[in-house]
């Protein structure tokens, strides 16, 4: 579940706020760093799985044997494996393009939030609140904030008298 390319992006990030405290003379080259995060971030690879994930997954009658203890006993062959985004699996929910907007998939949006905080704590730049784009399903480009996508984050979050998507 941790093999998607995002992982690599959010937690390299730790260990740059770390370091920016402990040489605060090297924050310029962290920040330049960050944007280089933030940058694939926003790419059709952070997001695949929401990208390219629609649906029932078509092989979860057939996932490998390890696979066993993510998924109870009474429903292998019937459940998909954590990790499993289903972009429109719900009836509720078509697929929707947006991977920062969508209803679901609030872990890449709470992750990518993080990243664009520890930038504007490294760097003291407001830059990405400036607007840029976060690429989604079939490479359609939407515009976006880092306040916006806060702000979509806790509004998610809080839906339904506060329980989440479900």
């Amino acid at each position: 579940m941790t093999s998607f390319p995002r992982f690599d992006l959010h937690e390299s990030s730790y260990a740059i706020a770390l370091m920016s405290n402990k040489t605060p003379a090297w924050r310029e080259a962290y920040a330049e760093i960050l944007d280089q995060l933030v940058d694939r971030y926003r790419t059709h690879w952070s997001a695949i799985d929401w990208n390219t994930q629609f649906g029932e997954d078509p092989d979860k009658a057939s996932y490998p044997p390890h696979f066993a203890r993510l998924i109870p006993k009474e429903l292998w062959g019937e459940y998909e494996t954590p990790g499993w985004t289903a972009n429109g699996n719900d009836p509720r929910y078509p697929v929707q393009l947006d991977p920062l907007g969508a209803d679901a998939m609030l872990f890449f949006k709470g992750w990518f939030n993080l990243v664009l905080g520890i930038h504007a704590y490294v760097s003291g730049s407001s830059k990405w609140e400036n607007t840029w784009t976060m690429c989604g399903v079939d490479d359609h480009l939407f515009p976006w904030k880092h306040s916006k996508l806060a702000l979509t984050l806790e509004q998610k979050f809080l839906a339904n008298d506060g329980q989440g998507l479900h």
